[in-house]
Order: C-alpha cells, then structure tokens, then sequence
C-alpha cells in the first residue's frame, strides 16, 4: 500500500504515525473554530499522535434549506488559514463544486469529497488537477469494491495522494450500519484507509428537518474499527455538541476526546 503525503512532515499509511481527523462540523465563527484546533491539537500532543484539523466552510447538503450552512467561501478559507497559521495545523474541508477546488485548494491541505458526490467525476477530477491530498468519503450506496472506480477517476486525474473513508452505510430509512469488511476490502485498494467514527453512527433526516445521531455508540466503533485495522481516525467534536449549529447529535464532546482515544491507540498499537 502507499504512503498519503498530506505534508512535507505528514503521511499516513503503512508504518507512519497514527492520524486524528477531527473538529468541529462547520466553522461556527472564527475565535470558535481557533479554541477548538488549539484543545483539540493539545489533546493529540499529549497522545502523541498527529493531527489534521477538520471544519468546513460551507455543508451544501444540509435537510432543511433553513439549516445553518456556515460561512461563504473567502470567509472560510481565511479562519482556515488563521488555524494554520495561528494553530500550526494541517487542515481538510469539504468541496461540493468543481470551482472550489482551486482556490480551497490555495489553502488547505487536504480536499474532501463528501459521500454524496463521491462519483461526480468532474468534482474528482477538478481536485486531483490541484495536486492536494485527497480524502474520498465512501458513499452510502456504494459497495467498497466499487471505490476502485472512483480512484481510477483520481488517477486519470493525476492524484497519487487519496485516503478512503468508510463512514456507514445505508440501512432502510434514516440509519447508517458499518460493514467492518469494508475497511480491509477498500485497504486492497492500494491506499490508506480512514474511519469516520461520527457519521457512522448519524441518523439522516432522523429528526425530521435535520438528522439526528447515536453518539454514545463512537468509542465502540472506533475501537472495533481499530482492531480490523485503520490509517487514520475522523471524528467530528464539539465543545457542547447539544447546541452545534450542525451535526450536534453524532459529534463528540472535546472534554470526552482523550479518554475516548486512549484504548483505541491501545488496540492499534498491539496490531
């Protein structure tokens, strides 16, 4: 398997450090989103693992028109840049549209490509034309195996530096499950694999105008996830998930981060 470049001084892969994907669903406001990279980087400093911070500007997919999205595009890669700069973190946001790719690109360090839109080929191909890594989030409908057709996509474009996520999949109305045979099946693909430990557990539509979500179940997954055996860990956290502006309902509380890290570092380091 290869090594995904995310950094001249990150890689995640086959003997590299064990990478934590996390932050809070969208960028609330600026001084908000800074106060969590910098807890959240504190957290992973003590466990001695790296960190990419992750937020994004704008959740295009939301269930209700009426529900936050977060900030416009130059609004958000400015805070993005801030936790760079200020943070001294890699960062990953979402694209939602081919445009986006070149100037988020400018900024961040990794593009993700939401379930959703995992085979929209001219979003797959407008990313890997900007030379970044690479994070593909596994659709819901999609089988592990048929993720071999989306990496095609990236490799025509000329993207070397992809990560897949698993984070659930479709299972009748407003549930998720995780086939755990998926992570080692899209491992086969030739690239790192991460496991999305909040989304898995979302409930989509489940209240109704927006989705609701099990988060008491992610240490549970994550740890199973880590026994089969994953690259690289996203969770999404929250200072007080129970007031987020998107996605409270399968985000992790920060004050719960550490002690829900420490055993799943356990199980990886005795694979």
């Amino acid at each position: 398997m290869v090594c995904t470049q995310i950094t001249d001084n990150l890689s995640i892969g086959d003997n590299c450090p064990f990478t934590l994907i996390g932050g809070p669903c969208v960028i609330e406001s600026e001084d908000f989103t800074l106060k969590m990279a910098e807890e959240i980087r504190k957290v992973c400093d003590r466990l001695g693992i790296s960190f990419i911070f992750k937020s994004s500007f704008d959740k295009a997919n939301r269930t209700s028109i009426n529900s936050f999205r977060g900030q416009t595009l130059e609004e958000g890669l400015e805070i993005l840049q801030k936790v760079k700069d200020k943070v001294g973190v890699p960062v990953l946001t979402d694209i939602h549209e081919s445009y986006q790719a070149s100037p988020v690109a400018e900024v961040v360090d990794v593009l993700q490509i939401p379930a959703f839109l995992c085979r929209q080929t001219d979003l797959l191909l407008a990313a890997a034309a900007t030379g970044r890594a690479i994070n593909v989030k596994k659709g819901q409908f999609l089988a592990p195996w048929d993720m071999k057709n989306v990496i095609r996509k990236l490799e025509g474009g000329g993207s070397r530096n992809i990560l897949l996520t698993e984070r659930g999949s479709s299972f009748g109305y407003n549930t998720l499950v995780v086939d755990f045979r998926s992570l080692p099946q899209m491992r086969e693909l030739g690239y790192p694999v991460v496991f999305d430990a909040t989304h898995s557990v979302q409930m989509p539509g489940g209240q109704g105008d927006k989705s609701g979500g099990q988060r008491q179940f992610v240490p549970y997954l994550a740890k199973a996830a880590a026994a089969v055996g994953i690259d690289a860990l996203f969770m999404e956290i929250h200072e007080n998930p129970d007031i987020a502006l998107s996605d409270g309902p399968n985000m992790v509380p920060l004050a719960n981060l550490e002690e829900i890290l420490k055993p799943i570092l356990n199980i990886r380091n005795t694979l």
